[in-house]
């Protein structure tokens, strides 16, 4: 993950982010550097409070740090406004969260197409139909999310974080609101897409078995980077 000779899909530099709270100052990460090699699968874990949704926000661009620097590829994240973070991601990066995140008025067709449309894809209803037999799901193309079970609902949000073809994927605890039968299947989804598509993957989880699945593993404690190993 550290060679210096490899193309970055992601770089971070010294990012710390600083609250404010009530006791004062509070210090959510302190310092962390780290480098991400293009088609690199990594995994975030960590006890809860230890930075790693913190990090993974300032990785995609999604919050900005008290100091420090982000790279996405050859831009500097960190040297944006928020229009062009977002113009950014829009063309560069997939998420896909542990509370699925769809839009309840919107099918499940329609929410795999929305990036599409957003970006101007020229047959967004064909790209995003082709997502969601990759995942399985073409059958229930015309349900609402309420008409989803939790499986399938993380499976529709992973069409639509890879109908883009994204450079790099975030993933936030994908499968946390799932029981372990229907996880491991989203996550065998997850990971099969991975591979189809050559994309980074950042994936924060409390899973070491999960995690183990991934090329590298960063172990967060209080706010800082305490170990980086293969998995």
């Amino acid at each position: 993950m550290n060679n210096s000779n490899s193309e970055y899909a992601l770089k971070a530099e010294n990012l710390s982010k600083i609250v404010t709270s009530p006791e004062g100052p509070l210090t959510i990460l302190d310092q962390v550097s780290l480098q991400v090699s293009a088609g690199d699968r990594i995994a975030i874990v960590g006890a809860s409070g230890a930075g790693k949704s913190t990090l993974l926000g300032l990785l995609a661009g999604l919050d900005l740090p008290t100091s420090g620097k982000v790279w996405l590829g050859s831009s500097e994240l960190t040297a944006l406004d928020e229009d062009g973070r977002a113009a950014l991601r829009a063309n560069q990066v997939g998420f896909v969260f542990q509370s699925f995140h769809l839009i309840p008025s919107l099918t499940a067709l329609e929410n795999v197409m929305l990036p599409l449309e957003l970006s101007n894809h020229a047959q967004p209803s064909e790209a995003a139909m082709q997502a969601l037999k990759n995942v399985g799901l073409h059958e229930r193309a015309g349900h609402y999310p309420r008409q989803l079970s939790g499986g399938e609902k993380q499976r529709v949000a992973i069409a639509r974080a890879y109908v883009v073809q994204p450079t790099v994927l975030f993933a936030d605890e994908p499968t946390g609101n799932l029981d372990q039968q229907t996880g491991e299947t989203v996550i065998d989804i997850l990971f099969e897409m991975n591979r189809e598509y050559g994309t980074t993957l950042v994936l924060v989880s409390h899973d070491m078995g999960l995690a183990q699945r991934c090329d590298y593993i960063l172990e967060m404690e209080a706010g800082r980077i305490k170990t980086e190993h293969n998995a």
